[in-house]
């Protein structure tokens, strides 16, 4: 519970002052096991905080609202919405001088310094497993460490960062660094450095958790997505899914299949490419997880300037059985969810021998599709080829997201416009400040 979101909202909306701190103190009671006179205490002071940010007359320390929400323009709901603001996120940021930035749409960062590829990158955990901290923190780890190897390189440290609201319970801080631990123990990168915070420090109340892992890797060659090109063939190898699999599984009840997630086969996938030097011989990889094969295909497609062409039944082959079955069972569209699975795109003539490399160390993959010029994505189904276009959220795997829904309001193109332009007035905010400062320089 945000106190000072709930506190703020209801001043703009002219309530009376007395109403206010009553309601408050309900909510507080409701949490803590506090007494009325304490609560009484801290709902005051929490209204004269509000009050007092409530509206600040600078235009640097203030913000200007877009009236667009996140929910409603599907941030972090890896469809359309989400690639929209991250194209957003990536202009404001401008030109870095970063080999591989933003810009890019990739799953790192990379700079070049001293004949090497230094790559990094920052996963937020699935905000689903708060109330599952050691999954929250063995899942995003496992996707940290995704995005170093994809792009050719070999992690050589971790890091994390937890935010635990004010009323969580301290052993959630323990079992998410448990679930960090683990992995880093069975792919052999030290988890280094790390942040424990509170979650709005004093204002916010309750035992949400949500926290970051990050990664750090070294490369002599990089395995980007830019660099797909028309003649390549494209290979998978098996999803089991990860954290947004997991959060499927015990949303829906359905425990037993978490299990399936608990592995390290993708990292383990990368890691024998690399020993082999065979990844010097791939053009670009990338793990399915940004809308599934959905999402991350567009993304190449329009990184690459490529057209790719995938063939269903082979992809669905790669699934992991139990996943596909809960999948199925449920009515969620496997090629829009997040599937932790291993894309690779390579020259034809280097297919047979990655496929031997993976083979013979037990993993599952095969030939899923190929590298065409033009653009998008295109599925063949049964002889039938059908554009393949990511939806504008992923596909719903919890009950509330199917309550919530996969496409947009009517109202897209304008809420498109309020971005823009609430992307125009950041970037404008950030020339200010940087001639405000360099202004003051002797």
């Amino acid at each position: 519970m945000d106190l000072e979101g709930y506190a703020k909202r209801s001043l703009r909306r002219g309530e009376n002052h007395d109403n206010i701190i009553l309601k408050l103190i309900e909510r507080i009671t409701e949490v803590k096991d506090i007494s009325t006179d304490k609560a009484s205490i801290l709902a005051k002071a929490v209204l004269e905080e509000a009050e007092l940010t409530l509206s600040p007359d600078d235009d640097i320390i203030s913000f200007s609202a877009s009236g667009v929400t996140m929910g409603e323009f599907g941030v972090g709901s890896r469809g359309h919405g989400d690639f929209y603001a991250h194209q957003k996120i990536a202009d404001i940021i401008g030109d870095t001088g970063a080999f591989i930035d933003s810009r890019q749409m990739d799953d790192s960062g990379v700079v070049f310094d001293d004949g090497k590829y230094i790559v990094l990158t920052v996963d937020g955990m699935h905000s689903r497993l708060s109330d599952f901290p050691f999954l929250a923190g063995f899942h995003v780890t496992r996707a940290a460490l995704r995005d170093i190897y994809v792009m050719g390189a070999r992690p050589i440290m971790l890091f994390s960062d937890i935010h635990l609201a004010d009323d969580g319970d301290v052993s959630k801080i323990f079992d998410y660094t448990a679930g960090i631990a683990t992995v880093s123990e069975l792919v052999g990168v030290p988890l280094v450095t790390g942040s424990t915070l509170r979650i709005g420090g004093d204002m916010v109340i309750g035992d949400r958790m949500t926290g970051c892992v990050g990664a750090v890797g070294i490369a002599s060659t990089l395995t980007a997505r830019k660099d797909a090109r028309s003649g390549d063939v494209i290979l998978i190898t098996e999803g089991a899914g990860g954290g947004t699999i997991s959060t499927t599984a015990l949303y829906f009840g359905k425990s037993e299949v978490v299990m399936e997630t608990l592995n390290t086969r993708f990292l383990d996938a990368c890691k024998f490419l690399l020993d082999s030097d065979m990844v010097n011989k791939i053009h670009t990889m990338t793990d399915i997880t940004n809308g599934g094969v959905r999402g991350d295909a567009t993304e190449i497609s329009k990184t690459a300037g490529v057209k790719l062409v995938f063939i269903e039944e082979k992809i669905r082959s790669l699934i992991n059985k139990t996943v596909l079955s809960m999948l199925d069972e449920l009515d969620i569209d496997y090629l829009g969810v997040s599937l932790d699975a291993l894309l690779i795109i390579a020259p034809k003539n280097v297919a047979e021998d990655l496929l031997k490399v993976l083979r013979k160390h037990n993993i599952s993959v095969d030939i899923v599709g190929h590298i065409e010029e033009g653009s998008g994505v295109v599925l063949i189904k049964n002889g039938d080829s059908h554009e393949l276009t990511p939806k504008f959220r992923e596909s719903a795997y919890t009950p509330i997201k199917k309550v919530v829904g996969e496409f947009p309001s009517a109202k897209l193109s304008e809420m498109q416009k309020k971005v823009d332009e609430a992307a125009d007035r950041a970037k404008e905010k950030k020339q200010n400040v940087l001639e405000f400062i360099l202004g003051k320089k002797p």
